[in-house]
């Protein structure tokens, strides 16, 4: 009696320690994917404002100016929802803008043309970090373990946003 009791004890706490250990490790994995959204955010805010600089120091036709000018805003303005779609404009907007480079002048504006595509290149790693992130959480809580003991509480499933996906 005594032995199967201990050995009861024995199984619930190892059983408790695993519980344990996965909740922590989940835990872990949403705070990695917070804070990779927020650096990837940092730099899209970034981006947004290297474009509006662009359109005020260049001499961009009036079309290309507006166009560059208010995708710009609207990517640093737009709410969680509308983020993706404001994203997606303003890269169809800067790829318009690089493919069609002769038409920025001036020293700022060529400077901040190599800022642009330097913020492009740490944008690109940064979703790709962001993406194994939320792949990653989205991977453990899909496990009976997680989904049976609701080891991830009231934690929101991570998001994929489609401007993600596009080519920058």
């Amino acid at each position: 009696m005594t032995k199967s009791l201990f050995l009861f004890v024995i199984i619930v706490l190892i059983l408790a320690w695993y519980l344990s250990f996965s909740a922590t490790r989940l835990d872990r994995l949403h705070h990695r994917v917070e804070t990779s959204w927020e650096h990837l955010d940092a730099l899209l805010q970034r981006r947004a404002a290297i474009a509006l600089d662009i359109a005020h120091k260049s001499n961009l036709d009036p079309a290309t100016y507006l166009l560059l000018a208010s995708s710009a805003f609207q990517a640093r303005e737009a709410t969680i929802i509308e983020r993706s779609e404001a994203e997606s404009a303003l890269s169809e907007s800067l790829r318009l803008l690089q493919s069609d480079s002769q038409d920025v002048t001036g020293t700022i504006a060529l400077s901040s043309l190599a800022e642009l595509e330097s913020i492009t290149d740490k944008i690109k790693m940064s979703i790709n970090i962001h993406l194994e992130a939320v792949n990653a959480v989205r991977n453990l809580r899909s496990k009976v373990v997680f989904r049976v003991f609701r080891l991830a509480g009231h934690a929101p499933l991570p998001v994929h946003y489609a401007f993600e996906d596009d080519v920058l």
